[in-house]
């Protein structure tokens, strides 16, 4: 289980959440993983939890809202252990409002964490793999909600997601004559604190994606798996790709 020994990958929101599951996961399969989150203290707990089961594991301080932050991130991440090979944009923001209360704030708040941070994280961790002449791999998590899994309250959210989907095919095309792959993964509804506690109390759950998934509710780890596939040596032909990681929602 060491297809990426030796191999750093840097994992945004690595404290909570999806993230927690998909820096386990490359971490149990030989990755140096770097997790990059707002909350520093989180992230060194989780960077410290996979160092006591025998991991090599950093964290580093990142506000995707702000590109300096950005920037050194990624600085600190290629002084420590050289160039990623892997980077995970998993970081985001999910929160709900309707579309007839909608405001410029809520959307510029959404798309600066959900769809700038990452061409931002992207455009930086590219030129480090570019410069270290080795490859390397991107993935971006966005949503099930772009192929309908929807509740009300989520079109901002929504949106922003469309950004990073379309940034990843953009840059698949720009980056492969560097070898670097670029793929996309679609959650569905996933088991997480944060994803149960979406919204301000004044937007209800509702829609077709209130209904259960015909396998169940996803688990971080399940996310991850997808993850860990397009990182691994053995997509190494796999780019510009997509997959739902949905329980079955779209079938059902």
């Amino acid at each position: 289980m060491s297809e990426l020994a030796g191999k750093v990958v840097l994992v945004t929101g690595g404290a909570a959440g999806i993230g927690v599951g998909i820096a386990e996961v490359l971490a149990e399969a030989g990755a140096s993983v770097v997790i990059a989150d707002i909350d520093a203290a989180g992230a060194q707990a989780q960077a410290a939890a996979l160092a006591s089961r025998g991991h090599v594991a950093d964290w580093l301080p990142l506000d995707l809202a702000d590109e300096a932050s950005i920037v050194a991130c990624v600085a600190a991440c290629v002084s420590r252990h050289g160039a990623p090979w892997g980077l995970v944009n998993n970081a985001g923001l999910q929160q709900r409002q309707f579309l007839l209360d909608g405001t410029a704030e809520f959307w510029d708040r959404t798309h600066d964490v959900n769809a700038r941070g990452p061409f931002l994280l992207t455009r930086e961790a590219a030129r480090a793999m570019v410069s270290a002449g080795g490859g390397g791999r991107i993935v971006n998590i966005a949503s099930a909600a772009l192929i309908g899994s929807i509740i009300n309250g989520l079109a901002v959210y929504t949106a922003s997601k469309g950004a990073l989907a379309g940034l990843g095919l953009a840059a698949a095309m720009e980056l492969a004559p560097h070898g670097i792959t670029v793929n996309t993964v679609l959650p569905g509804g996933v088991m997480t604190p944060g994803s149960m506690a979406a919204g301000d109390g004044n937007v209800p759950a509702e829609g077709p994606g209130r209904r259960r998934p015909a396998l169940g509710m996803c688990e971080p780890r399940d996310i991850a798996a997808a993850v860990r596939f397009f990182v691994s040596p053995a997509a190494r032909f796999v780019t510009n790709q997509t997959i739902a990681v949905d329980a079955g929602w779209s079938v059902s």
